[in-house]
């Protein structure tokens, strides 16, 4: 079940970016917000990489984006950020995680911040923030263009 929410928050993100220019996509929400549909899927990759291979897989590796000197890159540098580049990150953070998803059982823990983390929360985590950010991906999009749905 865990799974299958994550998977079907993972698709709406990409059904909300399905169509748009690559200006679509880096539109922003409205100002001071640096908020776009390219800067959640570059956002998604980060967090899908952060939370499987980093916490659950003990993986040391870098920040995506330069997130190291600025936190919030995956957000502020989408002017020039390519869009290309952007989904394919994501769908392979995406494959990289269903991966060590099927591998780890629920009981498994990592470490984040020094504090343990099983397997099934951060599944329940990801879900959180997909839904979360899926919402705000709707009200972009409706923005855009005005589509509006799951």
């Amino acid at each position: 079940m865990l799974n299958n929410w994550l998977e079907w928050h993972r698709s709406t993100l990409a059904v909300k970016c399905a169509g748009l220019t690559d200006e679509q996509l880096r539109l922003r929400s409205a100002p001071p917000s640096t908020l776009s549909l390219l800067g959640l899927v570059r956002h998604m990759a980060y967090v899908e990489r952060a939370w499987f291979r980093r916490v659950l897989n003990g993986e040391d590796i870098p920040k995506l984006w330069d997130k190291d000197r600025d936190n919030d890159a995956d957000f502020n540098e989408v002017d020039t950020a390519s869009v290309e580049e952007a989904f394919a990150t994501w769908q392979e953070e995406i494959e990289l995680a269903r991966a060590l998803s099927a591998a780890a059982p629920l009981d498994a823990v990592g470490e984040h911040r020094g504090a343990h983390c099983s397997h099934r929360w951060i599944l329940v985590h990801m879900i959180e923030e997909y839904a979360r950010h899926n919402g705000h991906a709707d009200l972009l999009r409706e923005r855009i263009d005005g589509a509006k749905g799951d």
